[in-house]
Formats: C-alpha cells, structure tokens, sequence
C-alpha cells in the first residue's frame, strides 16, 4: 500500500497506524535515503505502541530501546558493514525479547532479516516536503 505525507506530523501518523497492526516479534524494515522520514515514521510507531521518551535516530547507538505495551528496539545500521557486526551486538537477542524491531538501513543485512519481514520504503514525492511511503507485508 502507498501513501503519501505532506509533513513530519503525517508521516508520524502514518508511523502510528501501523503500530495498530504490529505484534511482539515483529521486523520493519526501513528503506530510504538520508532525511526522509525514517526516524519520524519510528516516532509514529513508537507512539501507537504505547512507548515512552524521546524518539531519536540511534545513528550513533546503533540501538535504542522504548518501553511501552509492546517494546521498541529502533536500529540505524548505517554504520554497520555486515550482517555479522549486526549478530555482535545481540540481533538474536532483540528478536527473541518480543518486542518490534525497526530496522533503518535494512538493506546492509538482508541476510540477518526474518522471512516475514514488514517493508517500508520511503522516497522524495513531488516536492522536497512530500514523501511517498510504501508498506508491504502487512493491511493498514
């Protein structure tokens, strides 16, 4: 399914309608260049999950985590080279724990992925505001 979002806000609630559908041990995996909503689409999810605190790109981390009715374990593997480095630092363990992987940069550990992954691909629309975002694997 397609959307598009004029704004942050949008997108976020975009984010926040598909957080209705998501159960323990599920994996979205995120497509997109820099700046286009990822982390504001997480903020969404992040929301509809009942989390608490502040959402941020764990760029830096590699992971955070939100505490909420279902967890949240937000990933940016932009800095990651393989799936490998990925297995270091507990990938196994996050799938394990029952909460909602969203995986930014998905694309660098296809391999690592589970079969029954959530996609959601975000691009620049008609104008440097608008995003196109496709979810597939799952009806909002």
């Amino acid at each position: 399914m397609q959307y598009i979002s004029g704004s942050v806000s949008e997108t976020e609630a975009i984010g926040e309608k598909l957080a209705k559908r998501l159960h323990p041990g599920d994996v979205i995996a995120f497509t997109g260049s820099l700046g286009m909503g990822k982390t504001a689409f997480t903020r969404g999810l992040a929301r509809g999950l009942g989390c608490r605190g502040r959402v941020t790109s764990p760029t830096f981390t590699i992971v955070n985590e939100y505490d909420g009715g279902i967890p949240l374990f937000h990933f940016d593997l932009y800095r990651l080279a393989s799936s490998d480095e990925l297995y270091d630092i507990g990938w196994d363990d996050y799938l394990a724990r029952g909460g909602v992987c969203a995986v930014e940069w998905s694309e660098r550990v296809t391999d690592a992925l589970p079969p029954e992954v959530i996609t959601v691909d975000l691009s620049r629309g008609a104008s440097d505001d608008e995003r196109v975002i496709t979810v597939t694997g799952v009806e909002l």
